[in-house]
């Protein structure tokens, strides 16, 4: 890289710095050097609903990241002109080949040649920072192995009512005649009646406890008296 080349991405390079430098002063670090309650006037935000100023969450949430931006540029700015200070400026930091002129030029702040250039935009990098406190009781239970309620059960409760096309056949998507009240074979023997049939047994319970419920109810409002 000739002296003029170089001498232009530094000057390029500290213009960057003056204009970000005078942003963040200027907009007093994107509003965040005073209090989200002065800044929405507000005294307290422990007694409002979180709805209430869900807006003004956004925009606090956009200032932090935007000033976050500012801030990783500013310093990749400064170790860029660190290097061209040091004469070590415009080579790849890992094969320590010269960078093309042209990269630098559209990008003064590179740091790597093309071929190692890492990726910067990476999905699994990206996960949600929730999903390591989650333990093995909110992850997928939909294993065949898992023998409770999980999500097929949830899908077949919900097709009774219909799908995303009218095409479906609803029979076909869910099982109508899948035990209710229990879920391994040895716990429907508990509840069988004589002759060792279950069918409807869970049904009639269930029917009955809504029938006592509903009796106590007209008892308390005075429609009804115990015999």
């Amino acid at each position: 890289m000739n002296a003029e080349t170089l001498e232009r991405i530094y000057q390029e390079l500290w213009f960057q710095k003056k204009e970000i430098e005078a942003r963040i002063n200027q907009n007093e670090h994107y509003g965040l050097d005073q209090g989200m309650n002065s800044a929405i006037g507000e005294l307290s935000g422990y007694d409002n609903h979180p709805a209430d100023i869900g807006t003004e969450m956004f925009e606090r949430e956009k200032d932090i990241a935007l000033q976050g931006v500012d801030k990783q540029h500013l310093n990749d700015i400064n170790r860029a002109l660190e290097r061209i200070e040091a004469g070590e400026y415009g080579s790849c930091k890992i094969c320590e080949k010269s960078i093309a002129t042209e990269r630098l030029e559209a990008f003064p702040t590179a740091v790597y040649c093309m071929d190692h250039q890492p990726t910067m935009h990476s999905s699994q990098k990206s996960r949600p920072v929730e999903e390591e406190l989650m333990d093995g009781n909110m992850r997928n239970r939909d294993q065949s192995s898992y023998n409770g309620y999980d999500g097929e059960d949830a899908w077949q409760e919900v097709s009774q009512y219909g799908t995303s096309t009218p095409l479906d056949h609803y029979v076909e998507v869910y099982i109508e005649h899948e035990h209710r009240g229990y879920v391994d074979i040895v716990e429907g023997f508990s509840i069988t009646d004589a002759s060792g049939s279950s069918s409807g047994i869970t049904q009639i319970t269930h029917n009955e406890a809504y029938r006592l419920k509903d009796r106590e109810e007209r008892i308390q409002d005075g429609e009804d008296t115990l015999l």
